[in-house]
């Protein structure tokens, strides 16, 4: 059976919740909200872009359905997509030791463009067979059909299938579709959750390379 491992990316491969704060603080700054604190937007984060928007507008006092904000916020994410993300300390070293004994993937929320580009730039994506963002005709999590999509490309099977996540939606997307979970408590994503049966949480992106 193929072993197919599938990484979430904000919170789990890469920290990228500085960047995201700074993108959302600027479209605040040019709508004259109130700014938002880096654990503030990073609580926001794991829905999809269009979400973050949203929950950033209401927290500064906005509208939350103001128009042109969301492709606004995304010009202003891409500009800084890359000046302080980087892979989690030991990230790296995980995949390449996963490499070889499992088939890797990413399913994310972020849109497609912005996860493709930060992968590249932080030369990741050799790690990984596919890639899928939020913005794909296969949903966003906890809609497990992204996953299910990755799993049948990949001639795998759901059984033989492990999400790693960081957030409960990561957790609700593996329930969705019947596949392992593990989640990571460094990522800001993190929330203390019920775990059931096999599910499982490790500390340290060192730990990932050692669970299969």
């Amino acid at each position: 059976m193929t072993r197919l491992v599938v990484f979430d990316l904000d919170g789990t491969l890469v920290d990228s919740r500085r960047d995201l704060a700074n993108a959302a603080n600027a479209l605040i700054a040019e709508l004259s909200g109130r700014p938002l604190s880096e654990e503030a937007v990073g609580a926001m984060v794991g829905d999809g872009a269009a979400m973050l928007v949203r929950r950033a507008l209401t927290a500064s006092g906005l509208d939350p359905e103001l128009p042109g904000a969301l492709p606004r916020f995304l010009e202003l994410y891409d500009e800084r997509l890359l000046d302080h993300t980087r892979p989690y300390d030991g990230i790296t070293d995980a995949l390449a030791r996963l490499h070889g004994r499992a088939t890797l993937a990413v399913l994310t929320n972020k849109p497609q463009r912005a996860t493709d580009r930060l992968l590249a730039g932080l030369d990741l994506t050799r790690y990984f067979t596919q890639i899928v963002g939020g913005d794909t005709p296969f949903g966003r999590k906890p809609d497990p059909t992204g996953l299910l999509e990755i799993v049948r490309r990949s001639g795998a099977e759901v059984n033989g299938t492990t999400l790693i996540g960081d957030s409960p939606v990561d957790l609700e997307t593996a329930r969705r579709a019947g596949s392992g979970i593990v989640l990571v408590t460094y990522g800001f994503g993190f929330r203390d959750v019920e775990l059931r049966g096999t599910e499982r949480v490790v500390h340290h992106p060192s730990d990932l390379a050692n669970l299969f």
